[in-house]
């Protein structure tokens, strides 16, 4: 009698082969395995990825500031020491870039005020001209409009070096010529083409119902923009303002036209081109000189970052 629980347990187990019984191994199919294996060989190529990516980016900066913190002398002597130590820091580099031709340097600042100053005012008028052409390109209904949205890239493909002498020629004649204002007058021609295209993108995207909302409670069409569209579309203007300042800071070849001869008007694209074309600058210098111009651009991404975020939320909640 005892051996037929048993035979019926093994039947049972017979039938029911998919689950395993209590005490013994359990077989993981070679799928699962294989899977898993996969899982893991990925995850580590993954992180090898970024890191590669990260050294490729990065290590040519992180040189640059290491070696613009290292004395010419202890580049010379030890080459391949290119991490110094906190205690060989030696940020002379900088001060010799950065002051003025009668204290010994080479006036970087000034450059960068210069350059500052051309650079905000470009943004701020190209910022101005464009919103408000981008929103009449959006909203408003006029003849030729579909002609004047397709024309706002066609102005911007023209190549810059065409332009360059008829600009030359004209700016001379009229004796401006030695003038950051004139810069900030090219530099506005030549972003608000595409200026106006990006915002014309995010203005889109704001609802007409919300700006109807608006003028029903009493708003102008300029109380409109400032209130509402302005606030929905601040990421837009915020990324465009920051491509338009970076444009404006980092231009060359109508700075070398106009100001070529009169260095105090310089902008720090020909201080660091006169860095890096003398003999005589030692690397250390060129390094720094150009670690101190990037700074300005990091701090105006860094304000630009918060504005963004700032926008996406002003604008739901104004929406």
């Amino acid at each position: 009698m005892s051996a037929l629980p048993r035979a019926a347990t093994g039947a049972e187990a017979t039938t029911t082969g998919d689950h395993p019984v209590a005490g013994e191994p359990v077989s993981r199919p070679r799928g699962s395995n294989r899977v898993a294996i996969e899982t893991k060989v990925f995850r580590v190529l993954r992180w090898l990825i970024i890191a590669a990516t990260v050294f490729v980016c990065a290590g040519p900066l992180l040189y640059g500031i290491f070696l613009s913190m290292r004395s010419m002398t202890d580049v010379v002597n030890n080459p391949l020491n290119v991490i110094p130590m906190p205690g060989e820091w030696d940020l002379s580099s900088y001060g010799t870039a950065l002051r003025s031709e009668s204290d010994g340097g080479f006036g970087l600042s000034r450059f960068m005020g210069n350059s500052a100053m051309v650079a905000l005012g470009t943004m701020v008028l190209v910022i101005t001209f464009s919103v408000l052409g981008a929103y009449a390109a959006v909203r408003l209904r006029f003849f030729g409009r579909d002609t004047v949205n397709g024309l706002f890239l066609a102005v911007y493909l023209v190549p810059t070096i065409v332009l360059a002498v008829p600009l030359f020629v004209m700016f001379s004649r009229m004796g401006l010529r030695r003038s950051l204002f004139t810069l900030v007058i090219i530099y506005l021609a030549q972003t608000v083409p595409v200026a106006l295209y990006m915002l014309r993108n995010y203005f889109i995207a704001v609802p007409p119902s919300v700006e109807e909302a608006a003028m029903i409670d009493g708003c102008t069409r300029l109380q409109t923009i400032r209130k509402v569209v302005i606030p929905m579309a601040m990421p837009g203007i915020v990324a465009t303002a920051l491509y338009v300042f970076m444009i404006a800071w980092n231009e060359f070849l109508f700075a070398l036209l106009f100001l070529v001869d009169d260095r105090p008007r310089w902008t720090v694209s020909l201080g660091v081109h006169q860095l890096s074309d003398s003999l005589t600058v030692s690397p250390t210098i060129l390094m720094a000189g150009s670690i101190a111009i990037t700074v300005p651009i990091v701090v105006v991404f860094m304000f630009a970052q918060k504005a963004l975020v700032s926008g996406l939320t002003s604008g739901a909640e104004k929406g």
